[in-house]
């Protein structure tokens, strides 16, 4: 959540009664027309809120009593606009498989930003409320199975420590939606640090509008960046911002095996959240040519492709700005191309440190990427599940005169299908020389792998039973599951272990 200094401490008390507690101050819709169309909710039959995020609403300050009552359904289905809300839907673009398209948003509409207790200042947005004059000829609206899957991934991602929206509410509309079937219909309420996208960078920049690409740039270092404004050469230093939070971010998908599956320019936030959960999935088995989307049939959004596509993406952000270095903008490309240039090491740096933190390194080297790649090509010929395999690995760490081991009997390396002993005896060696305990070893890898993901075949079983049978108890098993991710106590095995022999491979559709 981005600091606001401009908050007032009156206006951040934390409300009472019956009251929501909403404390919206719409900087976005203060931006120039071609910014946004002003667009209300379309209303819908019968609003039921089906899932809400209590946690989450004690943290943005809000009142979670006053959303147990009936109106609450009406707030975050758009029947009613929350007092101070200036709806609008967003314009943008977007680079999709590589073709730049004029988008917005056709189905979701910002409600306005809130204002936390702790000066933070987030984004409040409908997805799924109705039509906008971004909508192309679409509904507008979304289905409850997506949207119940946006809320228990971004939930899943938030618990695992990667930057993410989050999802407030889900609430059930009354109304189908019609896509290859009549599907029950939804509206999530998503919570960002902003919805400032490369695209809407690109937007302005592909109309050859350079003042709104300049208002644009200074809104979004005032919101994100401060510190940068002040600096000799601020586009500069937000694109450098870009860069780092893009490079931290991807470190953090392939931590947990994380596929995002539909990596367009309109889908990078500049604030360096995840964000726009549609055909995304885990990776059970390691394979780095994983993709999970129905339409990415050529594999560019596969798992090992992501990092090349962040800074493909960048480059497309660099492009956009090009433009606000005046007079001569051709003059800057040295520089722009310097900073895009740094991506790759500061990749490399972040994805160290968590492959480290993965195998109970304290201090990352350069030699340990030899290990770690070792390790993953053993994973993908051996079909070895990836959150499992590191997880096993933490608990045969055992104290030994030589230092820390593995136990090496065929029957437990079969039975936990970790890798061979060439392997395990140069991970050992690596162990000993840092002199840390067997405990703080596996203390510390515990810490970076996750015990449970959200499991592929698992999530679908989930949404069928909410969406197919209206019994949201499994959801909310997962849900709560996935919210410690990191503790095995208590965890069912099903989304601690691999999925069993014959599971179909897990294909996800963008929900559109």
């Amino acid at each position: 959540m981005e600091r606001h200094p401009s908050a007032t401490t009156d206006s951040l008390i934390r409300p009472e009664g019956s009251q929501p507690g909403w404390r919206f101050d719409n900087s976005y819709a203060r931006l120039p027309g071609t910014f946004f169309a002003r667009v209300n909710p379309t209303p819908v039959a019968a609003p039921r809120v089906v899932v809400f995020n209590r946690g989450l609403a004690e943290e943005l300050g809000l009142n979670p009593e006053a959303f147990a009552n009936g109106e609450a359904a009406a707030w975050l289905t758009g029947n009613a606009v929350p007092e101070g809300a200036e709806p609008i839907a967003q314009a943008y673009a977007g680079h999709q498989f590589g073709h730049l398209a004029r988008l917005g948003d056709g189905r979701a509409i910002l409600l306005g930003e809130h204002l936390t207790p702790s000066r933070g200042r987030v984004d409040i947005q409908l997805k799924g409320p109705g039509p906008t004059p971004y909508s192309r000829r679409g509904d507008g609206r979304a289905a409850l199975g997506p949207m119940l899957r946006e809320y228990l991934v971004s939930e899943a991602m938030h618990a695992l420590g990667i930057p993410t929206t989050r999802s407030l509410a889900v609430a059930a509309t009354g109304e189908p939606v019609f896509r290859e079937r009549a599907l029950p219909g939804a509206v999530l309420t998503r919570v960002a640090a902003s919805h400032i996208r490369v695209g809407t960078f690109e937007y302005f920049a592909a109309l050859g509008d350079v003042e709104s690409l300049r208002v644009l740039a200074e809104y979004t270092l005032r919101r994100h960046f401060p510190d940068r404004l002040g600096a000799d050469e601020p586009i500069l230093g937000l694109l450098e911002e870009a860069v780092e939070r893009q490079a931290r971010l991807i470190a953090a998908w392939m931590r947990v095996g994380f596929v995002h599956g539909v990596m367009n320019t309109d889908n990078m936030a500049v604030s360096g959240e995840t964000i726009d959960y549609g055909p995304c999935a885990f990776v059970d088995a390691y394979d780095p040519g994983t993709v999970f989307s129905s339409i990415d049939h050529q594999g560019r959004y596969a798992l090992s492709q992501q990092p090349a596509i962040a800074a493909w993406n960048l480059a497309r952000f660099a492009e956009a700005l090009l433009p606000l270095f005046l007079p001569d903008p051709n003059a800057a490309v040295p520089k722009v191309q310097a900073v895009l240039d740094t991506f790759q090491d500061r990749y490399r740096r972040h994805a160290r440190a968590a492959r480290a933190g993965k195998l109970g390194l304290l201090e990352p080297q350069v030699e340990d990427d030899t290990l770690f790649e070792e390790l993953l090509d053993w994973m993908h010929r051996e079909a070895a599940d990836h959150t499992q395999t590191f997880r096993e690995l933490a608990s045969r760490v055992t104290r030994d005169p030589g230092g820390s081991r593995v136990a090496d009997s065929q029957e437990a390396r079969t039975a936990a299908r970790i890798p061979p002993e060439p392997w395990r005896n140069r991970w050992q060696e690596r162990l000993a020389a840092q002199g840390a305990s067997p405990e703080a070893v596996m203390k510390r890898m515990n810490a970076h792998n996750p015990a449970v993901i959200p499991r592929n075949h698992v999530v679908e079983e989930v949404l069928e039973a909410a969406t197919e049978r209206q019994d949201l108890a499994p959801f909310l098993d997962v849900l709560r599951a996935v919210s410690r991710p990191y503790d095995e106590d208590g965890q069912p095995d099903r989304l601690r272990h691999a999925p069993p022999p014959g599971t179909p491979r897990c294909r996800t559709f963008c929900g559109t």
